[in-house]
């Protein structure tokens, strides 16, 4: 999940910037992987709250030493809650996906965000969405058609849990780019997982099931990996401008390929990878168009 592009703090460096930014979302991609993996022997909330805590026991000792007890109350706290509970709400749904179907399908699911953003952000951002920005939008759900192929042999109910996890993600994303500047996004970071860490850790009591040192330690993994592949795109922003790499996130489709097939023996059949291909242009083609209305000279 790709957090809002801090304030650049050093110098443009774009191609370590694209190096680090692709490299974030393999990883990301690696975490998917794992939590696939624990949710053959356990439950969807308890892979959630290992992802939630470790990742904060990972970057809290970081950002408390840089920030200060004061990190964790954010400024716009009620803003701050709402886009945490939606990246939450987006764990769960994905996590608990793809306990059913291959990652490479979830992770498709999660593309359609962009489309979210701009289908929302006239509501929310108050921005004007042209026609050309609506017709990708129309375009990048028949994508999602062909991937979910409801009412066919190949659709599964746990498809529409991916499908909310991309819904709720572009309900964080657009929170992110509401609440942006306001604070620093190592200090965003940590309070979205406190939160999540709250809210798993309530209800782990009721479904832990007890785990072997093996499964514990790549439960410990995920909260690193999360970690690392979200402070690997943090620091990508801050080496290159957000307008050039936008589009290197739909990289981690091919990591997701890569281990939903070696690990799983997972492989999208030709009409699911129609889809993903339509959605990630309608995503591209909706991230050219903002390119072109951030200049004088663009078109509505």
């Amino acid at each position: 999940m790709q957090p809002a592009a801090p304030a650049l703090a050093f110098p443009l460096r774009p191609l370590l910037g694209v190096v680090l930014v692709v490299a974030g979302f393999q990883v990301l991609s690696v975490m998917d992987g794992v939590a696939k993996y624990l949710s053959q022997d356990y439950g969807v909330a308890q892979i959630a709250w290992g992802r939630f805590f470790f990742h904060v026991c990972a970057i809290a000792p970081v950002v408390l030493w840089r920030y200060g007890y004061r990190a964790l109350w954010p400024r716009q706290p009620r803003l701050q809650l709402a886009r945490s509970c939606l990246q939450l709400a987006a764990t769960v749904f994905f996590f608990g996906a793809i306990a059913f179907i291959p990652i490479v399908d979830a992770v498709a699911m999660v593309f359609i965000s962009p489309l979210v953003v701009t289908l929302l952000s006239p509501w929310v951002l108050g921005e004007t969405v042209g026609p050309r920005r609506i017709a990708a939008v129309l375009v990048g759900l028949g994508g999602v058609l062909l991937v979910l192929r409801p009412g066919g042999e190949v659709f599964h109910w746990a498809s529409l849990l991916a499908l909310g996890a991309g819904i709720s993600f572009g309900g964080f994303l657009l929170l992110t780019r509401k609440i942006s500047g306001n604070a620093p996004v190592a200090v965003t970071l940590t309070f979205t997982g406190l939160v999540g860490a709250i809210a798993t850790s309530v209800a782990l009591p009721f479904v832990w099931q007890p785990m072997s040192l093996a499964a514990f330690a790549l439960l410990v993994s995920l909260g690193v990996l999360a970690a690392v592949g979200h402070l690997a795109i943090i620091r990508a922003y801050e080496c290159a401008p957000a307008a050039l790499l936008a589009p290197y996130g739909y990289s981690e489709i091919v990591m997701a390929t890569l281990i939903g097939y070696l690990a799983f023996g997972d492989f999208p059949d030709a009409l699911a990878w129609a889809g993903i291909a339509v959605i990630v242009g309608s995503g591209i083609y909706i991230w050219f168009r903002e390119q072109r209305r951030a200049g004088p000279w663009a078109e509505a």
